[in-house]
């Protein structure tokens, strides 16, 4: 465990600055010489977290099954207010990161993957993973930007808090500035000396089928195929709660990480800041970088790019494939207008070049 590290989050409510120390870098097979930089400071009203994006802790093998993207330096700069205010009405997290960890690591829960491009169906992530995404034990995995980012609970960065030890611990910052924590939380969250247990998302999977696009039961693999029921869990339609913590003894309302869905929430309870939006092109001051957890040469692939390194496809395979794939882009030619196509091409990063057989 990082000492240096658990402490100095411990205590960045006090102080007016920190300085993340880096982990024992071991990146294991993630064969990557970055280390992870970030710094969280109190500017004023908010708190101004500026990173690399590398993380402090081990990794899974990227390059690798699922995901042919290496990991690479970005540049992050977040802010959050310091004194977060809960919102009239609820804000839908749109397709940007939800928050920042406290290694500088984005919590970017969605994927830009929808069937038949209906995006009254988005696929859910973890479903997918790990033979499509590639996720590694911190349900992690990279962007074709070379971005590092959580889909679930960071394994590695929670147990360099806690040392595996059922214990509370402050992970990071939501857009709107409310804190969020591991799924560990008091039997009454207003009682600090009550029992620490497991908290649970509110979520389940709905019965029966779903009356349009992908048909078929209700089994997870969409994000619409789960529904918030009031008091099913301990946490609300936000996958959080008003409770003590031990940074904030009085009770402040918190974001949870669960091992269900939504995993990492997906709506906002106060006021998300502009600089978590996405724009196009890498990470840049006060932006994430713009390409999202998407088949790296478009959608109009039948098989998605990023898997054809794991299928070892053979030749003859590989030429029965393409005419169905020049059908299927022939077919969008008609469809779009050529301002549509025009921004499917420049919006498509290269397609990543696969590996020898």
């Amino acid at each position: 465990m990082n000492l240096r590290f658990a402490s100095s989050v411990s205590m960045l409510l006090l102080s007016g600055a920190l300085a993340v120390p880096a982990a024992p870098r071991g990146l294991r097979g993630g064969a990557t010489p970055f280390q992870n930089d970030v710094t969280i400071k109190i500017e004023g009203d908010l708190r101004v977290i500026r990173s690399n994006g590398i993380p402090n802790h081990e990794t899974g093998q990227f390059p690798g099954p699922g995901n042919p993207n290496t990991i690479s330096p970005q540049k992050y700069e977040f802010h959050v207010p310091l004194h977060p205010k809960l919102a009239d009405n609820i804000t839908p997290m749109r397709m940007q990161p939800f928050g920042v960890a406290v290694n500088g690591v984005v919590f970017d829960p969605g994927a830009a993957e929808w069937w038949h491009g209906d995006h009254a169906w988005q696929y859910e992530p973890l479903t997918m993973a790990p033979l499509y995404l590639g996720t590694d034990a911190s349900h992690a995995h990279v962007q074709p930007t070379g971005a590092y980012h959580y889909h679930g609970i960071p394994t590695a960065l929670v147990h360099a808090l806690t040392d595996d030890k059922p214990k509370m611990v402050i992970l990071g910052w939501a857009a709107d500035g409310f804190p969020i924590y591991n799924n560990v939380g008091h039997t009454d969250p207003k009682d600090p000396t009550s029992p620490l247990k497991t908290l649970k998302s509110s979520y389940q999977i709905k019965t029966g089928q779903r009356p349009s696009g992908p048909g078929g039961n209700y089994d997870g693999k969409f994000v619409a195929d789960y529904e918030f029921i009031p008091n099913l869990g301990d946490l609300d339609q936000c996958n959080a709660l008003f409770g003590v913590t031990p940074e904030y003894p009085g009770g402040i309302y918190h974001y949870v990480l669960t091992e269900q869905f939504p995993y990492i929430p997906r709506m906002y309870h106060g006021t998300p800041d502009p600089s978590f939006m996405r724009h196009p092109g890498p990470g840049a001051p006060g932006r994430p970088g713009g390409a999202r957890d998407r088949r790296p040469d478009g959608a109009f692939h039948l098989i998605p790019p990023f898997a054809l390194q794991s299928l070892h496809l053979t030749d003859e395979q590989r030429r029965q494939i393409q005419p169905l794939d020049d059908e299927a882009r022939q077919r969008l030619e008609k469809i779009l207008t050529p301002l549509q196509l025009q921004i499917l091409k420049e919006s498509r990063p290269p397609r990543p070049r696969e590996e020898p057989e």
